[in-house]
């Protein structure tokens, strides 16, 4: 730990550093089968990372369940042909991403008939308001026959107007 020490009214003073911030986010990769076991595994990816990232407990806890939550429902779309689900943790200096990705269908990793608003007709399952209430966003994309769900919780209360 480093400090400074300064006379202040003729005591003396300790100040301690700031502790330094990162400036590169730090990604986590994970390529893992469709069991429940690996799943669990990326929750507790997820509540390590946000335990580091200073979450409050509580809001660690919702995170990792929401990750479970969210690989439990991904697996429903991997295939034969594409038995994997890629789990990218990345953390930022004011947030984390959990980005899901498997090949094959064009269709989310997870729920985005709730996200459109289609939940309704379909039925959402109980996971789905898990895992989008462990987030702050929710984002879907393809590349090239990979669906990738990106899922963000924000440091602190703070969301950026989108």
């Amino acid at each position: 730990m480093v400090s400074i020490i300064a006379p202040i009214a003729g005591k003396p003073a300790i100040s301690l550093w700031p502790p330094a911030v990162a400036t590169e986010p730090k990604t986590f990769r994970l390529h893992i089968d469709g069991d429940a076991r690996l799943a669990a595994a990326a929750g507790g990816v997820a509540r390590y990372l946000a335990d580091a990232g200073g979450f409050e407990s509580d809001a660690a806890t919702r995170l990792q369940s929401a990750v479970i939550a969210a690989c439990s429902e991904a697996f429903e779309h991997l295939s034969t042909a594409h038995p994997q689900l890629e789990v990218t943790f990345t953390c930022f200096s004011d947030r984390m991403e959990v980005a899901l990705s498997h090949l094959g269908e064009d269709s989310p990793a997870i729920g985005l008939d709730s996200i459109a608003g289609f939940a309704s007709h379909i039925g959402a399952a109980g996971s789905m308001r898990a895992v989008f209430a462990g987030f702050d966003r929710v984002q879907y994309e393809t590349h090239d026959g990979e669906g990738v769900t990106r899922l963000t919780k924000y440091l602190g209360h703070v969301t950026p107007g989108i």
